[in-house]
């Protein structure tokens, strides 16, 4: 990048928002995956007209833009491939309206999904989506990678809530897509097209978003089971029962290793755990809704069941769940998490399958998640200066991959494709569906400066 762009960058969105220095640029070098690539510069707009200009003088000098939010992505989304311009967009952090009456929201993409939550508190109106990463992630990120969350079984993902967008396009136009109405069927589905599309069609400058009222209660619970298999089958018997519950999650016999000996939990020798939540308006309500689920549990073996009485009881509860990823994590200096996705009757065959494969291999690993959904984070932990342990990691990450789309599942489900599993996408979308895909990338960017070499688009 020469002088004269970098003096163009500084007129548009002033010197102070502006950075070229060696420490910055190692700092947007990387995200929260294994990729790493450092950029030439990097700027902090604060207003879509800034996007505009700078998007329009990127495909006029052909210099690539990758927008980013606040990094916590696992795919490589975020990371500058093609070198170039790093597109900060967190100085764009305005909560601009909340209409309770309208049931929706709209906000700048720098805005921090905890922040948003603690302005919808006082109404008793919340986001669904809650991303892990929810007390450092932007909603921008969230609407580029389609983030889901803990409760995505019953509330689904950040596309079930964005009502409109205000995008910025690679040769600089401004367009605005969607409505401010609960429904909308006019002309083309544009806002959908752009939730997920990890920055390779346009930047997002506002976002307006559909907000749900809070339920008032909820109960949590636990069950331990004797094999994978009984645990699985206990997930696809509740989501076909009647009963949605808030959230499903399991955790594997090597999570549960992991946290007795690394984290000094107290935790049953088991081969898995599932914690549940139910939640709706009345204590009645939700009761009713965890008795069926206990009934469900024991009939697939659960060698023990708890509900808790009190939040802190379930908070309890909830610890380990909440632990085991980064807990996981200290056990090599890094680690393949993945997202994979199948429908809710293949999850045994998931759990047991993702349990084979990595043995092979010899590495540490767990597997938990979202089981509600079908949706499983195998987290496979390596030494990158064991060569050995690198190839046996690829490999048992290719091997789960193609299992889950023998499953007729997903890459995934809700940390999106990036860099990490562009070299999958063949695996799941037929030659078609890769073809329109890049066609539209063409369509909207034909000069590919913007988030070059995601998705396996520009191959």
């Amino acid at each position: 990048m020469d002088d004269s762009i970098k003096q163009a960058l500084i007129d548009i969105v002033g010197q102070s928002n502006f950075t070229d220095s060696l420490i910055d640029l190692v700092s947007y070098s990387y995200d929260s995956s294994d990729h790493e690539h450092r950029p030439d510069a990097a700027v902090w707009p604060t207003t879509s007209e800034q996007v505009s200009g700078i998007l329009t003088m990127a495909n006029q000098r052909r210099f690539a833009v990758t927008p980013r939010g606040a990094g916590t992505g696992l795919a490589g989304a975020a990371v500058p491939a093609g070198g170039g311009l790093i597109l900060d967009l967190c100085r764009m952090n305005k909560i601009l309206d909340i209409q309770i009456v309208d049931r929706r929201v709209v906000v700048q993409p720098g805005v921090v999904y905890a922040d948003l939550e603690r302005a919808l508190n006082p109404y008793g109106f919340f986001f669904p989506p809650d991303p892990a990463s929810g007390k450092v992630c932007t909603l921008g990120g969230n609407v580029a990678t389609n983030a889901g969350g803990l409760k995505g079984a019953k509330y689904g993902v950040t596309k079930d809530y964005v009502m409109a967008l205000e995008v910025v396009l690679p040769d600089g136009r401004i367009m605005r897509t969607g409505s401010n109405c609960m429904k909308s069927v006019s002309g083309y589905d544009l806002t959908r097209l752009f939730v997920g599309s990890e920055g390779t069609l346009g930047v997002a400058t506002e976002i307006t978003l559909k907000i749900n009222p809070k339920p008032l209660a909820l109960k949590t619970g636990l069950a331990l089971f004797p094999s994978l298999k009984d645990a699985g089958q206990s997930v696809a018997d509740i989501m076909h029962s009647g009963v949605i519950p808030s959230v499903l999650e399991v955790l594997d016999d090597n999570s549960i290793k992991v946290l007795r000996e690394h984290a000094d939990m107290d935790l049953p020798d088991v081969m898995a755990i599932i914690l549940v939540e139910t939640d709706g308006y009345t204590e009645a309500e939700v009761s009713f809704q965890m008795d069926i689920i206990i009934d469900l549990f024991k009939k697939n073996s659960a060698m023990d069941i708890q509900a808790a009485d009190s939040p802190e009881e379930a908070e309890e509860l909830w610890k380990a769940r909440k632990s085991v990823g980064s807990v996981a994590s200290q056990l090599r200096a890094n680690n393949i998490s993945e997202d994979v996705t199948v429908p809710i009757s293949k999850v045994p065959d998931l759990l047991t399958g993702v349990s084979n494969i990595v043995r092979k291999y010899g590495l540490p690993f767990v597997v938990f998640g979202h089981a509600g959904d079908g949706n499983l984070h195998p987290k496979i932990m390596y030494d990158p200066s064991d060569p050995k342990e690198v190839e046996g990691a690829k490999k048992a990450a290719d091997e789960i991959f193609t299992l889950t789309c023998d499953l007729g599942g997903t890459l995934t489900g809700e940390h999106g494709i990036g860099l990490a599993k562009a070299p999958y996408m063949k695996m799941e979308h037929d030659p078609v569906a890769l073809d329109v895909m890049s066609s539209l990338k063409k369509l909207f960017d034909p000069n590919n400066i913007l988030n070059p070499g995601k998705m396996n688009l520009d191959e």
